[in-house]
């Protein structure tokens, strides 16, 4: 046991790598890299743990003091894994389980049909009512942006601020103020779909904002960061 433990780390190591470079890379789906990723981390860390906890029992009074050191050098590599998991996890902090998030829950920003936009395709791109009230409650100060400047002006700031953040523009309609784009997370390529839509206003205009993750139930909060982070921009 002692001598299998810091093996298994290092192998749960390696798989918990392959799923990152294999995401980043490309050779693996998001969700795939993701779920290699946390497999090896939390899976393989946590049966590491035990694999050494047990060599640490065996070798305990000294008998076998270069295996209880093998079983210690596992027991750091498995708990690193773990940190680094529940680390990671934790970031979300209170985050509902939801992935998509809008300013305007009455009338949610719309994407575009799949005929316009063929990444659309074959997904259900409606916003779904049971997360009205979860929106609401979990983020009470998420709301629309009103600018006191012409909607021509406020389009162009809001189409600025996304190229700004590094937003990838998939279409611009000026007509219908609205805004198509996509945002892509650095390490695992999760694709986030985001809809800014601009209106006149009496005394200048409103922007709303929708960000949607292709993948997966929860986002950590992502989507509501996003969406934030953007407002932030174009008001400053």
């Amino acid at each position: 046991m002692a001598a299998a433990a810091p093996t298994l780390a290092l192998i749960s190591t390696g798989l918990a790598l392959v799923g990152i470079l294999g995401a980043y890379l490309g050779l693996l789906s998001p969700m795939a890299g993701f779920t290699t990723f946390v497999s090896g981390c939390l899976l393989g860390g946590a049966f590491s743990t035990i694999v050494a906890l047990i060599g640490l029992y065996l070798t305990r009074g000294g008998a076998d003091p270069f295996g209880r050191m093998r079983a210690l050098v596992g027991l750091a590599i498995a708990l690193g894994l773990l940190i680094v998991v529940i680390g990671a996890a934790s970031t979300g902090g209170d985050a509902p389980p939801i992935n998509d998030i809008t300013t305007d829950l009455a009338d949610p920003p719309a994407f575009a049909h799949a005929e316009v936009l063929a990444e659309y395709a074959n997904r259900d791109m409606g916003y779904p009512e049971e997360f009205v009230s979860i929106v609401r409650s979990a983020y009470p100060d998420l709301g629309p942006l009103y600018v006191d400047a012409p909607f021509a002006q406020a389009f162009s700031a809001a189409l600025s601020a996304a190229e700004a953040l590094g937003w990838e523009i998939l279409v611009t309609d000026r007509q219908d103020g609205l805004i198509l784009a996509k945002d892509e997370t650095a390490i695992f390529r999760f694709v986030d779909d985001v809809v800014i839509r601009v209106r006149p206003e009496a005394n200048g205009a409103r922007i709303d904002v929708r960000s949607k993750s292709r993948d997966g139930r929860g986002d950590l909060g992502a989507n509501a960061t996003r969406i934030g982070a953007l407002l932030d921009a174009i008001g400053n």
